[in-house]
């Protein structure tokens, strides 16, 4: 894998009350990724941009919803997310806090 390939594939981190929870809870992470993105391409990414320990990676295509805008019918773009298992110990800090 190219790293001009790897440094594309994470687009950034997904922030929600469920993130927060897994990433409490379970040592999860969990990253907007491309649509065309691999386990092994996003695993690859974590490691080399963060300079952690990845033990497991799940993706999960997410479907995007259906929206009307007045009378319009419109939908948002579908996109894919990963759920990144950090290994022990490990930890990303996106806050920059010391």
């Amino acid at each position: 894998m190219s790293k001009e390939r790897l440094m594309t594939v994470l687009l950034g981190p997904h922030v929600s009350e469920k993130s927060t929870a897994a990433a409490e809870q379970s040592n999860q992470i969990i990253f907007k990724v491309r649509k065309d993105a691999t386990k092994a391409e996003i695993r690859q990414a974590v490691e080399l941009m963060f300079e952690v320990k990845v033990q497991n990676v799940q993706v999960l295509n997410q479907i995007g919803k259906r929206k009307r805008f007045g009378g319009h019918q419109g939908k948002r773009s579908d996109w894919k997310k990963a759920y990144v298992r950090l290994a022990e110990g490990q930890d990303i800090d996106f806050m920059g806090a010391e």
